[in-house]
């Protein structure tokens, strides 16, 4: 497969692999099909391991490269990088503020903002996980764009396994919208609807990532360090809180201790 990436244009690149990376949220979705209920304790530990995935990703696979990049600038190399950083948790701020949501894992008198009467559970989960997923698809779009640029931090091999991170915690995302759902009585169907529709965000994240940098190219240790804010901010705000509101708080640190490790591992040895 990575032969095949190799073969493509930037923006085709990051679209195959988003592509994947939804499927895996589909794939998530899909364990509503071959249970009624999932145990609490694992959904939480899902939670946990894919925050720990995202931390280490926002590190290794988006800080990290960024630094070096901005070393070659005039100014010192922290302002770019912390500039981007905290502008991508700023964005996703303004979005949680401005689109009613539900948190995951959390009961629908949680939404924010709104009337919960007037508003379907289903609209709400789906509009947090796409939440999710829009730092994550900006930050391989991103990747995959600062490979083309030919920046000697940035290789084929780190893009492709900063997407396959995101494919291992897209999987307990997309459980976390269609199993609650299934318990509340929608039928599977409908909850694997819902659940997949959720990662479709991330192709047209990516593809926007990609051209952002392909064009305007001395953004590039912004744009990844945006990325690597937005995703820190939906592990602070969602998934962190999200894994521990049911009591499982040390199952939850574990995973995401895990999960930070494995990413570590992959990106390290690999990237």
């Amino acid at each position: 497969m990575f032969n095949y990436i190799e073969t493509l244009s930037p923006l085709h690149q990051a679209l195959f692999v988003t592509t994947i990376t939804w499927g895996m949220t589909a794939l998530g979705a899909a364990l509503v099909f071959t249970t009624k209920h999932m145990n609490q304790k694992m959904l939480d530990g899902m939670l946990g391991f894919a925050g720990g995935v995202m931390i280490a990703a926002s590190f290794w696979s988006l800080l990290s490269p960024a630094l070096e990049m901005a070393e070659t600038h005039i100014f010192p190399a922290w302002i770019p990088v912390a500039s981007g950083f905290l502008l991508g948790a700023l964005f996703l701020w303004s979005i949680d503020k401005v689109i009613p949501h539900l948190h995951p894992n959390a009961s629908i008198l949680e939404a924010e903002g709104i009337n919960p009467i007037r508003k379907k559970r289903s609209t709400l989960l789906v509009l947090a996980i796409t939440l999710h997923n829009i730092p994550e698809g900006l930050a391989i779009g991103v990747a995959f764009g600062a490979v083309a640029a030919g920046f000697s931090s940035s290789s084929l091999t780190a893009a492709v396994v900063l997407g396959l991170g995101i494919c291992i915690q897209n999987i307990p995302e997309g459980a976390a919208v269609s199993l609650p759902l299934r318990r509340e009585g929608m039928s599977r169907r409908r909850s694997f609807f819902y659940g997949q529709l959720s990662g479709m965000v991330e192709p047209i994240a990516a593809m926007i990532g990609v051209l952002t940098v392909t064009f305007i190219q001395p953004l590039l240790p912004i744009a990844l360090s945006f990325a690597a804010g937005a995703m820190i901010f939906v592990v602070s705000e969602e998934v962190i809180p999200g894994s521990q509101e049911n009591g499982n708080n040390d199952l939850a640190s574990l995973c995401l201790m895990v999960g930070f490790t494995m990413m570590m591992i992959l990106d390290v040895a690999f990237g």
